[in-house]
């Protein structure tokens, strides 16, 4: 598994070097958080989120419990179909797992202040970058699974699945019910 996490950051590093130039005057900044409160689905790899599980782990037991309810509420609400702001997202509208972020944040940006009435506005040379980068994203992650982060975090929670996962086993049929109910990719089927 820590190969796979030394592959993911030189997927992040290559888009970023690749994007690079045409992000360039991005209207993104620190605190704002449009595309985190109102974009709607932040989609993860199962590694992206044993990543963001291990950095969720060094946190205070506190902090944890607290995360783990919000991560709780916010899939209730998604499953009524709402769209929610990420759990992730603080009132400061910083993000508290940043540095460790998934691939649908780190791809993001606009080209203009964003608003409900004018959304981002993403150069299509990054989004055809992006989409090459989640490719290699689900082929890393083989015999893992793509879906919302809230859904992702509460396989992981789940003690079978984790273990499936972590002893590099593929069992798709174990997750089904909630791997179509909530929108679950496999990714070994994406490739």
């Amino acid at each position: 598994m820590k190969e796979k996490l030394i592959e993911l950051e030189k997927i992040y590093s290559s888009f970023s070097e690749k994007a690079k130039g045409y992000k360039a005057g991005q209207a993104c900044q620190k605190g704002c958080a449009f595309c985190c409160a109102k974009a709607g689905s932040i989609d993860i790899t199962t590694l992206e989120g044993l990543r963001i599980r291990k950095a969720l782990n060094v946190l205070a037991k506190k902090q944890q419990k607290s995360f783990a309810k919000t991560l709780h509420q916010e899939m209730k609400k998604r499953e009524k179909e709402k769209i929610v702001p990420c759990p992730f997202l603080m009132k400061s509208k910083a993000c508290i797992i940043y540095n460790v972020r998934p691939f649908s944040c780190r791809r993001i940006y606009s080209n203009h202040i964003c608003t409900s009435q004018k959304p981002p506005e993403v150069n299509r040379h990054v989004m055809d970058i992006a989409g090459k980068s989640i490719k290699a994203l689900q082929q890393l992650d083989d015999t893992g699974y793509s879906g919302h982060l809230s859904y992702i975090l509460h396989m992981l929670d789940t003690p079978a699945f984790l273990d499936t996962y972590l002893n590099g086993d593929f069992k798709p049929r174990e997750i089904m019910v909630f791997g179509k109910s909530h929108k679950i990719i496999i990714n070994k089927m994406m490739l």
